[in-house]
């Protein structure tokens, strides 16, 4: 599914209110890491992420791309040294209008 700017804006609203779910350091997108990203996505729909690793903003940016296309699920946005991730339920979104 492909979010709209406006579908984006609401779940970056919705992720402010949000403490980091999980952490990622300098050992990378593990398997167990993505084992948990997908654990909490099926549980909550929207997750956000915290780098601790000390990666630069490059860095980051090719890791979310990964993280989103092994987890799957959609990149929110990112700010600094927080990421938002967000996937649908198997009975659609909760978060977002139809």
């Amino acid at each position: 599914m492909h979010l709209t700017g406006a579908q984006k804006t609401r779940l970056r609203g919705l992720g402010q209110k949000l403490d980091d779910a999980i952490r990622l350091g300098h050992d990378g997108v593990t398997p167990a890491f993505l084992a948990e990203v997908n654990r909490l996505l099926n549980a909550r729909e929207l997750v956000k992420l915290r780098f601790t690793g000390g990666q630069d903003r490059h860095e980051r940016a090719a890791l979310c791309a990964q993280i989103a296309a092994q987890a799957p699920c959609q990149w929110v946005g990112a700010v600094g040294h927080t990421a938002l991730f967000w996937r649908a339920g198997t009975g659609g979104s909760k978060l977002l209008p139809a």
